[in-house]
């Protein structure tokens, strides 16, 4: 006997390519379970199916980093409950001090549909009922019709998970211009945040002060350095200038969907732009500005 659940859940994470560097990233999670029947005459209840492997994927993989570790790329080391983690790709060297539950160790060269599959099923094995001897899942992205980018971020004032620093989305941008859609602002938006790292100023740092493994070999010339004390711990993290953008606030996105269209509204005086802005798949914020031309 099969059950299935479409659109179960959303996972939403970054993870390290060796050509893209960080890159955040939202799946949709679509499950089949197969076994035989329990004494209620169902593989298992649609409630627990639900809560299951949603909280399943959740604690071990959402808002986390995904880390390739059978790749050359990577070196990672782990005291306690702390982990060092260096990763070198095309667009420059990544570098993290981080508490653990910031991670998702994926023993694989790369991260991809493949590998995160099987990393979860092994989580959900142990995690549901013995009667339950088949999981399948589909993790796909979500079908867009309009631009959309890559971003990574961290949200030190959060209590739940969004709170660690290089967690991401996958997310579509909709700019429309005195009341008319502008695909040529939501193409902008896409290109400038294309497999970005959004930065708080007040979090950055001199590369100096981070406390990163030993082999580390930076400096304030070609990376930012991050660090932040949140409730999980203390986070650092150095990224490559060019992949990142710094922002006057936080990364909430109620705020980047403000500093859109206030952005927009410095660009081009006297017009009227309302933004749409997405954080993953089916939620967002939306904000208007307008600047009077001179």
């Amino acid at each position: 006997m099969q059950l299935f659940v479409k659109d179960l859940t959303v996972l939403d994470f970054s993870y390290l390519c060796a050509k893209r560097g960080m890159v955040g990233e939202s799946w949709i999670v679509d499950v089949v379970l197969e076994g035989g029947l329990d004494h209620q005459n169902m593989v298992l209840d649609f409630a627990k199916v639900k809560r299951t492997i949603k909280d399943t994927i959740d604690r071990v993989a959402d808002h986390r980093l995904l880390i390739p570790t059978a790749s050359s790329q990577v070196r990672w080391q782990q005291q306690g409950e702390r982990v060092w983690m260096d990763f070198d790709s095309q667009v420059g060297s990544i570098h993290l001090a981080c508490p653990s539950q910031a991670f998702a160790l994926i023993p694989a060269e790369q991260v991809d549909f493949e590998s995160v599959n099987a990393f979860l099923r092994k989580a959900l094995r142990e995690a549901l009922p013995q009667n339950v001897d088949g999981i399948h899942l589909t993790l796909r992205i979500e079908a867009l019709d309009s631009p959309f980018y890559h971003y990574s971020h961290g949200l030190k004032k959060h209590d739940g998970n969004c709170q660690r620093i290089a967690h991401g989305h996958r997310s579509p941008v909709q700019v429309f211009e005195n009341g008319e859609a502008a695909l040529h602002w939501n193409q902008y938006w896409a290109e400038r945040w294309q497999d970005i790292y959004l930065g708080t100023e007040e979090d950055v740092v001199p590369v100096s002060e981070l406390e990163l493994s030993a082999q580390t070999r930076i400096s304030d010339t070609s990376h930012y350095g991050f660090r932040y004390e949140a409730p999980q711990g203390d986070f650092q993290l150095a990224m490559p200038r060019p992949c990142c953008d710094i922002l006057p606030h936080d990364t909430t996105v109620e705020l980047l969907a403000e500093f859109m269209a206030t952005t927009l509204a410095e660009k081009a005086p006297g017009s009227h732009f309302k933004v749409i802005a997405y954080e993953g798949i089916g939620k967002g914020a939306i904000s208007s500005a307008e600047k009077a031309a001179d």
